[in-house]
């Protein structure tokens, strides 16, 4: 697998530092994490994406994914009146207009929470409308959406494969594809290599962390409860190899550097394992 460092950690730092990390400790790429004081959308759509190019180039690293936050920090598409909605339509559109400008192919993103008082004949109306819209527009681009599960603590939209591949089915976009967290699946239940079967080529990409089984909780890779080195020998076994970021959030603000070299150093040991 091609082992990515999500930038979120490094919040406390200025960018440049989680791209020297990530060629210090031998990441294969970048996953930009969209959110302040990093690269927050609408300050890169106000100033430019100069000096994440210049990143790229200087570290020879590539960023191969941008996470745009969204899902109620600052904006979620499944919530919300129709100025709301349209407001978060077009900060997703200018996230997908960054993606294309700094090289990158893909775009991380998923669906917030519905709220408690939605039917879900009236969630899925919305969501289809907003799957549709920003597919067309990532097409226009370029850009491939990455549609990403969440967890049942974080929302209850897409928080399963049945509710990944349905979407996907109804959408029925080349520039949707879909993906896991390991979080999702050990907390749902789900074998994580049935996402990797059941999507086929429309699996694109992968979270790995570890988790307590209970929550939401994004832990270090081998120090949590998830038998990680399996999980992910079964993944490869069904035939995914590609990109998987390494995502540690704000668990590990502290020491970011510290904890990015063990994290790839436990994937590596995990991955080489008989």
């Amino acid at each position: 697998m091609r082992l990515g460092l999500f930038t979120c950690g490094y919040q406390r730092y200025p960018l440049e530092k989680a791209f020297a990390d990530a060629k210090r400790f031998g990441y294969d790429y970048i996953e930009l994490w969209g959110g302040y004081p990093h690269a927050y959308v609408e300050d890169l759509k106000l100033k430019t994406t100069a000096h994440i190019r210049e990143l790229i180039d200087k570290y020879d690293m590539p960023v191969e994914c941008f996470t745009p936050e969204h899902n109620g920090y600052p904006f979620n598409y499944m919530m919300g009146d129709e100025v709301q909605w349209e407001r978060s339509m077009q900060y997703l559109e200018d996230a997908i207009d960054i993606t294309a400008e700094i090289g990158a192919k893909k775009m991380l993103f998923s669906a917030g929470h519905g709220g408690y008082e939605a039917s879900d004949a009236d969630m899925m109306k919305r969501l289809m409308k907003s799957l549709r819209r920003l597919a067309a527009y990532a097409g226009e681009k370029g850009v491939t959406l990455v549609l990403e599960p969440l967890t049942i603590y974080e929302s209850n939209v897409i928080c399963s494969l049945r509710d990944l591949e349905r979407a996907l089915n109804v959408v029925q976009s080349p520039n949707l594809v879909g993906m896991t967290d390991l979080a999702v699946p050990f907390t749902t239940g789900e074998p994580a290599a049935e996402y990797v079967r059941r999507l086929g080529d429309r699996f694109q990409y992968l979270h790995i962390i570890d988790n307590d089984g209970s929550s939401d909780s994004h832990i270090l890779p081998g120090y949590g409860c998830l038998p990680l080195g399996p999980v992910l020998k079964e993944i490869q076994a069904a035939g995914y190899d590609g990109q998987a970021t390494i995502e540690l959030v704000t668990g590990y603000l502290k020491e970011p550097s510290v904890y990015a070299g063990l994290a790839i150093k436990r994937v590596r040991e995990l991955l080489e394992e008989k």
